[in-house]
């Protein structure tokens, strides 16, 4: 076997590896009888993350941190009810219901509320939990005294995107309604820096903020001068797969929990969630939240950055691989068979088709389509490592194939010409010739494309993979300290970048070779002489 075939069979075998792998996996999960709950952990007081498993937190899959809170016991309730394994699998918002539906969890316990809208895709169990709806906004704001919806009229208002809170804010009078945010983490920040006046919440979630952030108020209105509700808009429910058949078994085991017990869990997890421990420091210097964070989730972030470089790493090796081998495909001379020649035009047209379709959209698209979207249509479970390598490699794919397009033409036609006039076949004027130069052309793009990678890991946090964006997001949903924690998260990304960027340069003036050259005959005068 030649090495242009060992490479080509390795490189297949490795995409082949992407699916089979974690297919194999997954289902040896359902086996150990895993009842997999996907939540966000960034929710406190229902859901947070935290670096041990102090009061009963549980492990999160794939990572070092742990998930406590409200949901968590609840769900530790009805595993034990079930007689699994607790597993959590921490997801982020919008995922939860496709996750579900492409059975990577078995059960979405994230405080949700069982809406009419989502009973369309997903069912519920009864409630476990029932709030009321309020505002958080600044104490020291204009409307830090409204007694009802009319006195927010004028206020920019927002909620989390998905959820029964974006909808409520058109009963507020002359409101002026701001974007939906993806998380709490990032209204809460807006509140605080002043970009919106107030966000529409859950009273726990309420009690919170307000507990976290000495400026912020609760509003809470009266049941005439607040929010008009539906009974199913307020509560909160288990949702699991349609038809599910152990949604009976799971109401039987939520019914066994009295009210008096929910409350007094609730009362804990308001008490035993991290930001309370954060708000009593919250006289402490910015220099001194930067020491705690570190000491806190400086491990967390370090594992983060260190998968995103390892994501970052293989996905533009695998990616440059698949671009080469894509660039010298498309300039393979057209065959004299027809037979050939059409098989020819279908590949180019089908690479073409590749390279515009990944091009073309978003990697965070990429990333919903094929996690999630593989497993509703084929039953093709991805780990989500194995996923992101998968992303990021057909990713930067489709960019390199054009870069070595280019690195080829950039190629003297000359070359090709004195190849073909000595006899080299194609392939070997592209594996001698052709390609050592187009390596060296390409490689300061490739490099540019390295360090687009390791920033572009963050948006697989959509899939919840653990990068070091990720991580932050979590720590961040667990002290409130925002600037800071992403402060820190910022600088990593500048250490990787820069570090990287400055290998390559090295790189390259090491393939460039020496500055001036001494010729041959210059050497010989001077001997002479």
């Amino acid at each position: 076997m030649n090495k242009k075939s060992f490479s080509l069979g390795l490189l297949f075998a490795l995409i082949l590896s992407f699916f089979f792998a974690p297919v194999l996996t997954h289902a040896q999960g359902e086996a150990n009888g895993d009842f997999r709950v996907g939540m966000e952990a960034g929710y406190a007081p229902f859901n947070w993350s935290q670096k041990t498993d102090a009061n009963g937190a549980v492990p999160i899959q794939g990572n070092s941190s742990y998930a406590g809170g409200y949901d968590v016991q609840i769900a530790k309730k009805i595993a034990d009810g079930l007689g699994k394994k607790l597993v959590i699998v921490q997801t982020k918002w919008d995922g939860l219901a496709p996750a579900l539906q492409s059975g990577k969890i078995d059960a979405i316990v994230a405080g949700m509320s069982p809406t009419a809208e989502r009973r369309k895709e997903i069912d519920f169990t009864d409630p476990y939990y029932e709030s009321q709806l309020v505002v958080v906004v600044q104490k020291k704001g204009n409307y830090a005294d409204a007694k009802n919806l009319k006195d927010l009229t004028g206020a920019k208002i927002t909620a989390q995107l998905n959820t029964f809170h974006y909808s409520v804010i058109d009963q507020i009078p002359g409101v002026n309604k701001q974007q939906a945010m993806d998380n709490f983490s990032a209204m809460r920040t807006a509140l605080a820096s002043g970009m919106i006046d107030g966000y529409v919440s859950e009273r726990p979630e309420g009690v919170t903020a307000t507990s976290v952030n000495k400026d912020l108020k609760m509003l809470e209105f009266s049941k005439e001068n607040g929010f008009q509700t539906n009974p199913e808009d307020v509560q909160i429910a288990v949702g699991m797969r349609k038809q599910d058949p152990e949604i009976t078994q799971v109401n039987q085991i939520l019914s066994g929990i009295s009210s008096e017990e929910r409350t007094k869990i609730m009362d804990q997890a308001v008490k035993d969630q991290p930001a309370a421990a954060t708000s009593d420091n919250e006289k402490a210097g910015v220099l001194t939240d930067f020491k705690t964070i570190w000491s806190q989730y400086g491990g967390m972030f370090l594992r983060g950055a260190g998968l995103t470089l390892f994501i970052a790493l293989i996905g533009t090796v695998v990616g440059t691989a698949l671009g080469l081998l894509i660039g010298v495909v498309r300039t393979i001379p057209e065959s004299e068979n027809k037979v050939v020649r059409l098989f020819q035009k279908i590949g180019n047209a089908l690479l073409s088709i590749y390279i515009e379709v990944f091009r073309g959209t978003p990697m965070m698209v990429q990333a919903m389509v094929i996690f999630y979207g593989l497993a509703l249509a084929f039953g093709i479970s991805l780990d989500r490592t194995i996923a992101a390598l998968f992303i990021v490699s057909v990713n930067t794919g489709a960019y390199m194939s054009e870069i070595v397009r280019g690195g080829i033409f950039a190629v003297d036609q000359g070359q090709f010409e004195a190849a073909q006039a000595i006899g080299m076949t194609h392939g070997q004027t592209m594996r001698k010739v052709v390609i050592p130069q187009v390596l060296r052309n390409i490689l300061p793009a490739t490099g540019n494309e390295f360090v687009i990678n390791i920033k572009d890991t963050a948006v697989l946090s959509v899939i919840g993979v653990a990068d070091l964006f990720f991580q932050g997001n979590s720590a961040s949903g667990a002290n409130f300290q925002f600037f800071q924690t992403f402060t820190i998260v910022g600088i990593m990304y500048l250490i990787m970048t820069y570090a990287i960027t400055r290998v390559l340069r090295f790189v390259e003036k090491k393939m460039d070779g020496p500055s001036a050259y001494v010729k041959l005959e210059d050497v010989e005068n001077v001997k002479e002489s």
